[in-house]
């Protein structure tokens, strides 16, 4: 077996619940994330030749697994999912697990809630995030510190921080 089809079954094992959580947020449902999932682990096989180590293996999957979570989204929703800067729109599958939470981050700006997202729920530095979203890494630094101030703002006034 070669070495980078042994890395991708290792990071499947490892990562695939992050992978599906993030992909649902994409998706807009669990089981397409889950669907996303396995379709993007899928093409890293079968693509795994053209893996050329420019990034780590888990961002090389991550920018193909969004891609693949964005195709889906646009079958079921083809006007619906992108944003100005045509990044897909991400949410809570369960916002009524922490409204306050769930209603602050839909009140980012999409580009700000996509990268709090990847950040927070895929687990991804700053350079994976710029990789992935071909951005520079000042400029996810940039907008992750925005968003946290706006964050840290918003629930302070709804009296859930301190």
């Amino acid at each position: 077996m070669d070495t980078t089809l042994k890395a991708l079954e290792e990071l499947y094992q490892l990562k695939y619940e992050r992978f599906r959580r993030m992909l649902a947020s994409i998706t807009g449902s669990y089981e397409a994330g889950a669907d996303a999932t396995q379709e993007a682990f899928a093409r890293a096989i079968a693509q795994r030749g053209s893996f050329r180590q420019q990034s780590t293996l888990a961002t090389w999957v991550w920018s193909i697994a969004v891609r693949v979570a964005i195709d889906l989204r646009r079958q079921e929703a083809p006007l619906a999912i992108y944003s100005s800067d045509e990044l897909p729109d991400v949410a809570f599958l369960e916002p009524e697990r922490d409204p306050e939470l769930a209603a602050a981050v839909l009140a980012l700006p999409p580009r700000q809630r996509f990268f709090v997202f990847l950040r927070y729920f895929a687990d991804l530095s700053y350079r994976d995030i710029a990789e992935i979203c071909e951005v520079a890494e000042g400029t996810v630094a940039a907008s992750l510190s925005q968003a946290r101030n706006e964050l840290q703002v918003v629930l302070q006034r709804e009296g859930v921080t301190q």
